[in-house]
């Protein structure tokens, strides 16, 4: 679907995919957490991308697939 879009062929794809190290394929499930306030962490998290403060600089920070960090100095 992407070379389609592109207007590129599906092997070009591969071959740029190859080239950056991205292996969109090797997805096999997603693990939720179960930390009772997922939710709310979940909610501050997305509301500082969408609305971050005046002034500020986020940065986010993934140590392992399934955890992300984000800090707001």
């Amino acid at each position: 679907m992407m070379a389609q879009v592109a207007g590129i062929s599906a092997s070009a794809v591969r071959r740029i995919w190859k080239a950056h190290g991205l292996q969109p394929n090797s997805w096999r499930q997603f693990k939720l957490s179960n930390d009772p306030r997922f939710v709310d962490k979940q909610r501050d998290v997305v509301g500082l991308y969408v609305d971050p403060p005046a002034h500020a600089i986020m940065l986010s920070v993934d140590g392992k697939s399934q955890i992300e960090v984000a800090v707001t100095v």
